[in-house]
């Protein structure tokens, strides 16, 4: 049985495809920030600057991508506290997203990547190999009402 990130990946690139059409060579990026040695970008607000940040993604050794689960369709989602942390248990970078997607410069190894929202944290570990992309996917359930008084 596949668990629920790996039946939402696919319908979050659609959605992305099918919001944001053909990549759009004009659409600009997220200014690159910096913490430490690591360079990294978040954002994705907007159709235009989600594929653009997609299209990114392919030269981008981590791509993160953060979403919430609206019944049937997962939704895109910002503001969520990142921090990954190497083998070591070093925090090699740690911010809040502008955006769905945060992208990394990470050198290879193995990491563990901790994503919070709203005060629901979610644990990833992801692996960099040299020359190949790597992604992780984090959804959280939509927010439940509170009690009508």
């Amino acid at each position: 049985m596949q668990s629920p990130t790996h039946r939402v990946v696919p319908a979050l690139l659609l959605s992305t495809l099918l919001a944001g059409g053909a990549y759009a060579q004009s659409a600009p990026l997220p200014p690159i920030q910096h913490a430490g040695a690591i360079a990294y970008l978040s954002g994705g607000i907007g159709k235009d600057e989600a594929s653009a940040v997609e299209h990114a993604s392919r030269q981008w050794p981590l791509t993160l991508e953060f979403a919430v689960q609206e019944g049937k369709h997962a939704v895109f989602t910002a503001d969520v506290q990142v921090r990954v942390r190497d083998a070591q248990r070093h925090t090699v970078l740690e911010t809040t997203t502008e955006g769905p997607y945060l992208l990394a410069r990470l050198p290879p190894g193995h990491y563990t990547v901790e994503a919070q929202r709203q005060g629901q944290t979610r644990h990833r570990a992801v692996t960099i190999v040299k020359g190949r992309a790597a992604r992780a996917v984090f959804v959280w359930p939509a927010a439940r009402p509170g009690p009508r008084a």
